[in-house]
């Protein structure tokens, strides 16, 4: 059986990784619209979080299997579509994840001085589309708008020393953005409470832990929480009780001379209502919120508004309210209200033989194990099609070799994988003379001209 992936990032390896381990048979070739693999590990995952990229190794060996086979540079819906995949292997696979974000719906939305978490984070994880990105840091105060994992690390990222920084595999021109930077003070707004926040212990221990850095949380948002959280599952309340006990603690006393230390905090019950603009209109000069109270309990509460409002002032608003994914292929139904492809277990509503995984299939949640074992789920569902009969792997497909004949009309030159190795050397070296574990090429041009494209 031939089975076609699209999408190189986690969900996209770990489909492929399943099927060739359960499948002796089986042959996967994996689609990817950059010349580079690894989709958000790549370009998600925090500069300073090195060991969770280690799963790299890992997908590493699965494109090095024999039976496995990586073409980049290849976007489908435009270069192939899903009804020629179709006709060209047994199974296809969508692990194409989430190229959107979610939108704010306000006013203001669109001044200069306001970014998606989605494309901060990939100007400084070097992604190609956001590598032109210039953000103006040049305001003493930040606003991040979501309680979640990105935004504590675009957080971390903003407050962290540049010593720290510079170790890591950012890209050379944020460090440069961030070197000049006069950001001091960042604000992560929710518009719920402590109970609803939605980044976990270990990047929130991170923060207050960050050199030179300071949190200022305040107390009354605490009051009775104890109580509240004391037979909830284990890791809300250990979370809870993290900030407590530091909105409790006593500030250091900053020594005379030293550097005032960078702050920030969180920002509970307050829902963005307008970006405020400078007074030429020119740029963001501040946000107002709608103060709200919650209904109900648990991840469950609503924030309803209670008809007060406050401003608050800052340069820089980012949006981390969430990824969105976007339909691929007129052929393959959508479901534009959740943004994912209506599908049982992975098999896609209507369409036998077309399957999904990661983002597209569950939604923009999770983390790198979520993705794994959602993956694993959705190529149990093409394993037991292959062995129940329900796909007929009877007519021989021709894989790639029907797919190759249509992207040489079209133009289109694929990258394999043994090119990105090429790519990753380069990368390698560049970031050793930097003494960093890589300096990431961002742009697309340029990584063709390595391998000779």
């Amino acid at each position: 059986p031939r089975v076609c992936v699209v999408g190189s990032g986690p969900a996209g390896f770990y489909t492929a990784q399943h099927i060739l381990k359960h499948h002796g048979g089986a042959l996967v070739d994996i689609y990817e619209k950059l010349p580079v693999p690894f989709g958000l590990v790549r370009f998600g995952v925090a500069p300073d979080h090195p060991e969770v990229k280690n799963v790299i190794n890992t997908f590493t060996q699965t494109a090095r299997s024999e039976r496995c086979a990586f073409y980049g540079n290849v976007t489908v819906g435009r270069d192939v579509t899903v009804p020629e995949l179709r006709q060209a292997y047994h199974a296809v696979v969508l692990s194409y994840g989430a190229e959107d974000n979610r939108v704010l719906g306000i006013p203001g939305e669109n001044l200069p001085g306001v970014y998606s978490a989605r494309a901060f984070v990939g100007w400084y994880n070097g992604l190609p589309e956001n590598r032109d990105l210039k953000p103006d840091l040049s305001c003493e105060t930040a606003l991040i708008l979501g309680h979640g994992n990105v935004a504590l690390d675009i957080a971390r990222i903003l407050l962290s020393p540049l010593q720290l920084l510079r170790k890591t595999d950012i890209t050379d021109s944020s460090l440069a953005a961030l070197a000049c930077s006069k950001v001091k003070r960042v604000w992560l707004v929710g518009r719920r409470g402590p109970l609803q926040v939605a980044f976990t212990i270990k990047e929130l221990r991170e923060m207050i832990n960050l050199p030179g850095a300071r949190a200022a949380l305040d107390p009354a948002d605490f009051t009775g929480l104890e109580n509240a959280v004391k037979d909830a599952p284990r890791p809300r309340k250990r979370l809870t009780e993290l900030m407590i006990k530091t909105a409790l603690e006593k500030p250091v006393e900053v020594q005379a001379g030293a550097a005032a230390p960078r702050v920030w905090g969180l920002k509970f019950q307050r829902s963005p209502q307008e970006v405020l603009p400078s007074a030429d209109g020119r740029r963001a000069r501040g946000i107002r919120m709608a103060l709200t109270r919650l209904e109900g309990t648990g991840d469950s509460a609503k924030a309803i508004p209670t008809g007060d409002v406050e401003e608050l002032e800052c340069g820089l608003v980012l949006s981390s309210i969430g990824y969105r994914s976007l339909p691929l292929d007129p052929a393959v139904p959508f479901d534009s209200q959740r943004g994912v492809i209506p599908n049982s277990s992975g098999r896609v509503e209507g369409v036998p033989g077309l399957y999904c995984s990661g983002w597209v299939k569950r939604g923009p949640t999770g983390v790198i194990i979520t993705t794994m074992n959602d993956s694993f789920d959705t190529a149990q569902s093409v394993l037991e099609d292959l062995q129940g009969g329900v796909l007929d792997i009877s007519p021989s497909r021709e894989g790639f070799g029907v797919v190759e004949s249509i992207l040489h009309s079209r133009g289109v030159r694929p990258v394999s994988f043994s090119d990105w190795e090429k790519i990753d050397a380069a990368e390698v070296a560049r970031g050793r003379a930097a003494g960093k574990p890589r300096e990431k090429i961002v742009d697309p041009a340029e990584m063709l001209r390595i391998i000779g494209h």
